[in-house]
């Protein structure tokens, strides 16, 4: 989700059939003891008591614990042995969502589950419209519904069942039906956004464009490609602007920031947000960022600097997903679904894929007050008449393995 984004591929990892990733190594927090010995520190070399000091704080924020501690485990533990409902909720959780936000909640029986909008995890001025609230919501449904084969059951899905529960987003009725598993279930825990730069001197094929736009499975949605030089450019340019905007605005500003994890003792105990981790930097850069902190100006400094050099200079070419109606909650949800699935079908590839969304937030924040409809004009002006933009994104080959974002366990979403 860049930082914005639709939330998380393992590409250093080859993916299975089985959806395990080979010689995986074993995750382990380091204690004070064991950091001190494979620095080659021993007691008494560490005579300085700032030394030592700077040491622990590496150890507390987590600089040598990389994607690991409860806030990680899902990703590990996405599919028990057995088929239990509540293994469609662990695949569910994985799913990519705006800002890392999270923002579902879920009921599960033995032949049904409801799928809730928790609109407590509101991005408040990021996302006035629940744009992409939805297209998160819509994103966890795809992963719950291809869950279903592998687990012997054959879901049926009902998208806002009940004008009565705005909150109830789907009710997915399950029947049993023999275990099956497909390429993009098996991709479930190897999705990444992955934030960093792109291999410029490997351009998107078009058979990889036409396979993404043949996922497409709804007549209200269409996939619209930016890969000219002149469409290209004119995209980035708007989205840095857009970048610029937001930083600019104080409420937005402070909105976004507000799901941006420090500490890491923070990502363990909230489990979401976004992460120094998952920000596509070299690992020098986000360790000195974990020891030194970064205050909100510079987190917006260095969000702008990867926005112009990295994400829209190095993007193998821009997509975006329009609707016929980008206010309409099913447009919005089948759309999050459609999203997911191309990321799935481009782990699968070996393929690296971002949202860039910081357009689509400074055209819901013109819509949501009296703002001038500046960049909604200009959004308007690269898409076929009678189609409105709900979602954007970069693809390209990957430069720098992703690593994973926070998740909160199924356990801990699952209403009684």
């Amino acid at each position: 989700m860049n930082r914005n984004h639709l939330e998380e591929t393992r590409h250093g990892e080859p993916v299975h059939a089985d959806g395990d990733v080979s010689t995986r190594p074993e995750r382990r927090t380091l204690g004070r003891r064991r950091f001190l010995r494979m620095a080659g520190l021993g007691a008494g070399t560490v005579a300085l008591a700032g030394a030592g000091s700077l040491t622990w704080r590496a150890v507390q924020e987590g600089v040598f614990a990389t994607g690991i501690g409860p806030a990680y485990a899902a990703w590990d533990q996405w599919h028990p042995p057995g088929h239990d409902v509540l293994n469609l909720v662990r695949a569910a959780v994985l799913a990519a969502s705006a800002h890392n936000t999270q923002p579902w909640l879920f009921r599960a029986g033995r032949d049904r589950i409801d799928l809730y909008a928790d609109f407590e995890r509101g991005m408040g001025s990021m996302d006035p419209l629940r744009r992409e609230m939805y297209l998160s919501l819509g994103c966890a449904l795809e992963n719950l519904v291809l869950a279903g084969p592998p687990n012997g059951a054959r879901p049926t899905v009902a998208l806002m069942p009940d004008p009565a529960q705005p909150a109830l987003v789907a009710r997915v009725a399950l029947e049993t039906a023999p275990a099956t598993r497909s390429p993009l279930y098996s991709a479930i825990p190897h999705r990444r956004t992955n934030r960093g730069a792109y291999d410029t001197g490997r351009p998107l094929a078009a058979d990889a464009r036409e396979a993404l736009t043949g996922l497409l499975d709804v007549d209200t949605a269409r996939l619209v490609w930016f890969t000219t030089g002149v469409d290209r450019h004119a995209f980035g340019e708007l989205t840095v602007r857009a970048t610029q905007e937001i930083i600019d605005d104080p409420r937005q500003a402070i909105d976004d920031f507000s799901w941006y994890r420090t500490s890491w003792q923070q990502i363990q105990q909230t489990m979401d947000g976004i992460t120094i981790d998952a920000s596509g930097q070299p690992p020098l850069i986000r360790a000195a960022a974990k020891l030194l902190g970064t205050s909100l100006g510079q987190n917006h400094d260095g969000w702008l600097r990867a926005t112009r050099d990295a994400h829209v200079a190095t993007a193998a070419a821009f997509g975006l997903l329009a609707v016929r109606d980008p206010l309409d909650a099913v447009q919005r949800i089948q759309t999050g679904r459609i999203w997911q699935r191309m990321h799935l079908w481009a782990t699968t590839r070996g393929l690296a894929m971002q949202p860039l969304n910081q357009v689509l937030e400074r055209i819901d924040r013109e819509r949501s007050t009296e703002l001038s409809p500046q960049v909604t004009d200009a959004m308007a002006g690269m898409l076929p008449t009678g189609w409105q933009p709900v979602m954007a994104f970069r693809i390209g080959y990957p430069t720098i393995d992703a690593l994973p974002s926070p998740r909160r366990p199924a356990e801990q979403v699952r209403l009684p």
